[in-house]
């Protein structure tokens, strides 16, 4: 009884020393718990792992996008006025030599070539009352031109005016004379058919004389061979832009008579232009290019001329006051003033004023100059004015409308 209660004192005692001790281990942390021991792993509060911050990935770079290349700006062609039309056009174009080229009037000859790329062109009486003319061309360069005809001496002085490739086929004694003297610049670069054979050919769709023909191609390059020399040139006249629609009249015509042949014009509202025909040729078209004839400008000026009694045969040759001044008519926009022309030299420019003395302002483009003697009875000219009225629309009749 005492052993056994001896042993259970000393049981208890242990089990209390066991008690303290874990009591004590708890409260200390003096006593080290294997880490592999359950009760210290339900005994301890759960360690919180430290982590290595996450690193944050690199953004990923989105590609740029391709810029678009921006287009290459294309230049504002240059341009200026070519001196014979006023046209804007390339500085090389402008200063083109004038090209002068006499060209057949007579019916067999019709219908011409070249004529409506020609920047001026100048009609006058020639024998017989036949006029031809003489065409400038600068600015636009037809393939075709003819038929080529002769010289006469006052053609000379307008086409001197520009020192013009002067183109043509023999010529009266008092051209050619002067084309002796003065053909090398002076007034022009002689180019006769007669001499420069290669530069011309004939048609054989045509009866002879009147199937001489020449290129502006080919007159370009004999030019150059007889020192014509591109420069630059000053316009001699003073040019403008279309007037506005709503400026320019209905209607209006311009008949110019020569002994035998009569040339009209009939204004052409839309287009600001001269419609022009000639006897035999109620459209007058251009068998270069099937292009009506048809200027921004008509001027009409009355000249003196006379009988040139150089021993011609048949009809005389004519002679012609060219320096010097008389009257004139202007008409561009569809209106026709009256004014006087100019020329102090050879040389100098024909030139057109107002009745107030100032230089008129023409359309820009093309322009026909009709020379014309001083005599009304031989060569009468008339001017019918346009209206500012826009005409009557026709009203249908009952049986048209039905």
């Amino acid at each position: 009884m005492k052993r056994t209660t001896t042993a259970g004192a000393v049981g208890a005692v242990a089990v209390g020393a066991a008690l303290i001790a874990l009591v004590a281990t708890s409260i200390g942390g003096q006593a080290a718990t294997p880490s592999g021991s359950p009760i210290a792993q339900a005994s301890q509060p759960a360690a919180t792992a430290t982590q290595e911050p996450t690193a944050t990935p690199a953004p990923t770079a989105t590609p740029s996008p391709t810029p678009t290349p921006s287009p290459t700006p294309i230049p504002t062609p240059v341009t200026v006025p070519a001196p014979l039309t006023g046209e804007p056009v390339s500085a090389a174009v402008a200063a083109r030599h004038p090209i002068a080229v006499m060209i057949d009037d007579l019916s067999a000859a019709r219908p011409q070539s070249g004529l409506s790329s020609a920047s001026v062109v100048w009609q006058a009486p020639a024998e017989g009352g036949i006029p031809r003319y003489m065409a400038i061309f600068q600015d636009t360069l037809p393939k075709s031109i003819g038929p080529v005809r002769s010289a006469r001496y006052y053609y000379i002085t307008w086409a001197a005016e520009w020192r013009a490739i002067y183109a043509h086929s023999g010529g009266s004694p008092g051209a050619k004379e002067t084309l002796r003297a003065k053909g090398s610049g002076q007034y022009v670069y002689n180019v006769d058919e007669f001499r420069y054979s290669g530069t011309f050919f004939r048609l054989t769709t045509r009866f002879s004389p009147h199937n001489l023909y020449t290129t502006s191609a080919k007159l370009r390059a004999i030019g150059k061979r007889v020192g014509a020399k591109d420069k630059a040139y000053k316009p001699v006249w003073n040019f403008a832009p279309d007037a506005p629609l709503d400026e320019r009249p209905y209607g209006g015509t311009i008949t110019v008579k020569y002994p035998y042949n009569t040339i009209s014009y009939k204004y052409d509202r839309t287009t600001n232009t001269y419609l022009r025909s000639v006897t035999g040729e109620k459209k007058e078209t251009d068998a270069g290019t099937g292009t009506r004839i048809a200027p921004k400008n008509v001027v009409v000026m009355r000249m003196r001329f006379g009988p040139l009694n150089d021993g011609h045969p048949g009809a005389p040759r004519l002679e012609a006051t060219v320096v010097g001044s008389g009257p004139a008519w202007i008409s561009t926009n569809g209106r026709t003033i009256k004014g006087t022309w100019k020329k102090t030299a050879i040389t100098k420019p024909t030139q057109f004023y107002d009745a107030k003395g100032n230089e008129v302002t023409l359309t820009i483009g093309q322009t026909f100059v009709q020379v014309v003697t001083t005599s009304t009875t031989g060569y009468p000219v008339s001017f019918k004015a346009g209206s500012d009225t826009p005409p009557a629309t026709p009203v249908p009749s009952a049986s048209t409308a039905n």
